[in-house]
């Protein structure tokens, strides 16, 4: 970055130390050997090399110039695998985190894909795969009766297989495991991680039709079909089954679900196979041997000041939808590149993306903080208008640059067999939209996590110095703490947020109840909201939408079924719960806006971590894993 004049970066302090840990390029020795400015235009410059395939001289530079002022501006974010990856002679150059493989009946297809899944986890990439194509556990094996280990036994041993193999000798790999509904196995597989603690390396998910739901809501019953005599094996209530499954989520937070059919409806080319499966969480439905790139919007930095008092006394705010919509279009070339620049570990894999679909993730962030800033209560009938709205927005400007790249470039190389074949919509990208978990780089950007409402508004953190000392520090959600600022003079903001990192919520601590009524948590957001704002950004999102679907304590079996049900009726493609102190080795329990430590550890710092979207997040040291 020499000689460049580049806006520099100015990153919080809890940012610069999760770009310390995760992201800057170190030497040997562990010893961090760029900026957060060189970070990002290492990043820019990476990335824009693809656009001299298409453009004349100067493009890259220009390009670069482009991508580097949108990141240095917190406007969008790439990947944390991307961020580290990209243009780093000391990694792997697989900018892609999401994969899914295929599973056929026979044990040469079986351990070919764990061979592949462990050759992509070495490089760092996490993978998705459907069981239902095993027969079932005692079935016959070439003539001989009560011979096959069925999928539950696969998954264990692809869950031992790939625990072995660390990350930046860091981290295991995420998975998903989904096991179609209708499997003889689904019992076995329901209750899989009820007690069985050696396959937290794994999601997992039933993967549910349209009829069994229906089945349920009418009391029907249900068939399971082993999957290699495509015969019935045997006929149950699916009121049973789906008791079954609610229970165990309602104990231990899995499984969660995900939606085949509704799936499929956004599936752009059914000819080349059904989306069967997903990225370990849930965000992303692929095909075999395919993969996603993926960045997010920071939707809180996409505000404008305008005049008259904002709702807190302070500036008043409205989303400056022309930037916004600059800032999806750029962000679409950025991701189109990356499918262009990538490195892909498998043969298969370059065929279906870069040479194929060439699927791409756009998402978001930041919205709880948005909420925030323009006062309107997350879980309100006008914060689910507001997010679709904003949704159907970026859908829209991510179509029209799709369509402008494929002018430039053309369309995506499965385009003559997908559905938008005899279209006028000829796309340079097969799919455009998902929401992914943002928990570390949500922390880089200082921003909510995700569109999750904000977790906690003071976090208590623990300081490890060289002189081995340790300190205490109040972490403050910086949107309240600004806020809170314009309310109440300095003594007053000392005392509340003192007050809060002790247990008190904002009644307590003087805030009067139209303020809290804004400055929502996790905690005050019913199980039916938290659905519906899913189910908002599921309707013009044409991937998914990772979501941690929160519950209180006192949730009931019942609840977490009308949370299943909800989801499945409004269209969401998948759902995850997470019942507050369900699970033994429980990350976060929260209790008035704050965050309370239970028993899971950071394995880098010793911290404790939160939970949110699918994934546990350390604030102490920036450490994120996606698993359940």
């Amino acid at each position: 970055m020499k000689g460049k004049k580049m806006k520099p970066v100015k990153l919080a302090p809890l940012s610069l130390e999760v770009a310390k840990k995760r992201y800057l390029r170190t030497d040997l020795d562990g010893r961090v050997i760029e900026t957060p400015s060189e970070m990002f235009y290492r990043v820019a410059h990476h990335v824009a090399k693809a656009e001299i395939n298409w453009g004349s001289n100067g493009i890259v530079e220009e390009m670069t110039n482009k991508f580097y002022q949108a990141m240095a501006d917190f406007l969008f974010v790439c990947s944390g695998k991307a961020m580290f990856e990209a243009g780093n002679p000391g990694g792997t150059g697989q900018l892609s985190a999401c994969f899914v493989l295929p599973i056929e009946d026979s044990i040469q297809s079986i351990f070919k894909t764990l061979g592949q899944a462990a050759y992509i986890q070495k490089n760092n990439g996490g993978t998705g795969f459907n069981f239902s194509a095993i027969r079932p556990k005692l079935d016959k094996v070439k003539n001989v009766p009560q011979a096959a280990s069925g999928p539950v036994d696969f998954l264990q041993a692809y869950s031992a297989a790939l625990s072995k193999i660390l990350q930046g000798a860091k981290r295991r790999g995420a998975n998903m495991g989904i096991l179609n509904i209708d499997h003889p196995d689904i019992f076995e597989f329901i209750h899989l991680k009820d007690t069985d603690k050696t396959i937290d390396n794994f999601n997992i998910s039933v993967g549910v039709f349209d009829a069994f739901m229906e089945a349920v809501e009418k009391d029907k019953y249900w068939q399971l079909v082993n999957p290699r005599t495509k015969q019935p094996v045997r006929r149950l209530k699916a009121k049973r089954l789906f008791r079954e499954i609610i229970e165990s989520a309602w104990k231990s937070g899995d499984p969660g679900m995900v939606f085949l059919d509704r799936m499929e409806k956004d599936n752009p080319t059914p000819a080349l196979g059904k989306l069967w499966a997903t990225n370990p969480c849930g965000e992303i439905p692929l095909l075999a041997y395919e993969s996603c790139n993926l960045t997010s919007i920071v939707l809180s930095n996409h505000l404008k000041k305008v005049k008259g008092r904002g709702w807190f006394g302070g500036e008043k705010y409205e989303i400056d939808w022309d930037k916004l919509g600059r800032t999806v279009r750029l962000a679409v070339r950025f991701l189109d590149n990356m499918v262009e620049v990538n490195m892909y570990v498998l043969p298969e894999i370059e065929r279906m993306v870069k040479n194929g679909n060439r699927k791409i993730g756009l998402g978001v962030m930041g919205l709880a903080h948005l909420f925030y800033l323009l006062g309107v209560p997350y879980g309100s009938a006008t914060s689910l208008r507001l997010a679709e709205r904003i949704a159907k927005f970026i859908r829209n400007q991510a179509e029209a640059a799709s369509i402008e790249l494929a002018k430039q470039r053309g369309v995506f190389g499965n385009f003559d067999v997908s559905i938008f074949a005899g279209t006028a919509e000829k796309y340079r990208n097969a799919t455009l939209l998902t929401v992914a978990p943002t928990g570390t780089i949500s922390l880089l950007a200082n921003t909510s996590s995700g569109i999750e409402p904000v977790f906690s508004l003071v976090t208590k953190r623990r300081l490890f110095y060289e002189d081995k000392q340790v300190k205490e520090k109040i972490i403050v959600d910086p949107v309240f703490e600004m806020i809170l600022g314009k309310m109440v003079d300095a003594k007053k903001k000392k005392e509340v947020i003192k007050q809060l990192s002790q247990g008190a919520d904002l009644s307590e601590a003087g805030i009067p109840k139209d303020i809290k009524k804004v400055i929502v948590t996790t905690e005050a957001v019913t199980a039916r909201q938290h659905v519906l704002m899913q189910a908002a950004w599921q309707k013009w999102i044409d991937n998914s939408v990772s979501k941690t679907i929160n519950m209180p304590a006192s949730a009931t079996v019942e609840e977490v079924g009308q949370a299943y049900l909800l989801a499945w009726k409004s269209g969401c493609k998948g759902i995850t719960v997470y019942r507050d102190g369900s699970k033994s080795d429980q990350v976060v329990s929260i209790k008035n806006g704050q965050k309370r430590v239970d028993e899971t550890e950071c394995p880098e710092c010793g911290e404790k971590m939160q939970v949110s979207e699918g994934c546990y997040t350390c604030l102490s040291c920036g450490y994120s894993v996606c698993k359940s």
